[in-house]
């Protein structure tokens, strides 16, 4: 067995980004990474723009204007003003180029076709000039930005409809277990429903990671040899739960073997998840992660988000880490680290009952994992300790 520590720097000098360019629509590339530098193919806004509700003015001395028209967003007439008329304006309205500043609404006072403003004010109040977020042929995002939801409303604002960006990790999720059936079905005796694929397709999903194919596969070695070829074929990321353990039925661990996998660990000093195997061939990755759901989404957190990140070039790979008050006591068995299912909550967290490996009910309230290293036997009521927040 090695160490947590160990099995993590293992993960983070195996991983290396993937750098390949794929072309997405902007509506569905959230989340992706730009691969090249955004240039605007137009100024932004596009014309002189009004900043708010009022009145556009071609400035005189006095405080008295003649108002001559209206000018509403979305028009694209050009009334020419001449000094000492006025039109009403709105919010995002263009802006007639002999207007040369606008008086917000609250501040005029309207006597039919003429207004009165309370004072004099500057050239170009209340104007967006053309070009003030950006100009044509300007850097309008760099290369490395990741696409949030505002960034794609911007790029979708400059009539961009498909962008250069990172390809994610195609992924697969290998299931193994005659016991297995799927969720709708009658449940015979013996059998259990199979839900370790649809968790960790969900995780995948919060993540942003939508190229997952699922696979599923027998208790059978040579079913298993051949699934796994398959996927290790296809795919960047491999992922499998159940079968790596050593029982007569598990053949996991002697596919990986026969298919030439390079073992760079097997089993971790942790709980849960100790049977946690982690490998690679050629620029594949392969975790065979326990078959237990609760250890096997533990892991997947503590090591697979890593792996992730680094495919896609990130420079924080592991998820954040906080320092935490606990409100309960927890008594620990045995020498190995644990990850506790918890509640985290500013600065406080709550140790979590049912922290066994099989048992998912805990996990589906938690919103993170308290570390309790393997050197205590207990945490009290108010220690501190290391809390990972898990992805909301």
């Amino acid at each position: 067995m090695i160490s947590i520590s160990e099995a993590i720097s293992q993960v983070k000098k195996t991983g290396k980004p993937l750098l390949k360019k794929t072309i997405k629509s902007v509506e569905k590339a959230g989340g992706y990474i730009l691969y090249e530098d955004i240039l605007s193919p137009i100024n932004m806004p596009p014309f002189r723009q009004s900043a708010m509700d009022g009145y556009g003015l071609h400035l005189q001395n006095k405080l008295s204007y003649h108002l001559i028209g209206e000018v509403k967003a979305g028009d694209g007439h050009q009334p020419i003003l001449n000094p000492g008329e006025a039109v009403r304006i709105f919010t995002g309205a263009p802006v007639p180029d002999s207007v040369n500043a606008i008086m917000m609404q609250e501040k005029v006072t309207v006597d039919g076709s003429s207004i009165s403003i309370d004072n004099q004010i500057p050239l170009e109040h209340n104007i967006r000039p053309l070009g003030e977020q950006v100009k044509t042929g300007d850097v309008a995002l760099k290369k490395g930005t990741k696409l949030t939801p505002a960034a794609i409303g911007y790029l979708i604002s400059l009539g961009i409809t498909k962008v250069a960006v990172f390809k994610k990790p195609n992924i697969a999720l290998i299931t193994t277990g005659n016991e297995l059936i799927e969720a709708g079905q009658d449940l015979p005796y013996g059998k259990i429903y199979e839900s370790n694929s649809k968790m960790l397709l969900s995780a995948l999903y919060n993540l942003k990671y939508y190229d997952v194919t699922l696979y599923r596969v027998e208790d059978d070695y040579n079913k298993t040899v051949k699934t796994l070829n398959d996927a290790m074929i296809a795919n960047d990321l491999v992922l499998i739960t159940g079968g790596i353990s050593v029982g007569d039925y598990d053949f996991v661990g002697r596919a990986l073997k026969a298919l030439e996998v390079t073992e760079l660990f097997y089993k971790v000093k942790q709980k849960p998840g100790k049977p946690l195997f982690f490998g690679k061939k050629e620029n594949t990755q392969i975790f065979a992660l326990p078959g237990n759901p609760a250890a096997a989404l533990s892991c997947f957190y503590v090591y697979v988000y890593i792996a992730l990140q680094q495919l896609m070039n990130r420079d924080v790979t592991e998820l954040p880490r906080v320092k935490a008050k606990t409100l309960n006591s927890f008594q620990k068995k045995g020498d190995r680290p644990q990850f506790l299912k918890g509640i985290y909550n500013h600065g406080q967290v709550e140790i979590l009952d049912g922290q066994n490996s099989s048992m998912l009910q805990t996990f589906a309230l938690s919103n993170a994992l308290v570390f309790a290293p393997g050197d205590i036997n207990a945490i009290e009521t108010g220690d501190t300790i290391e809390v990972i927040l898990l992805p909301n």
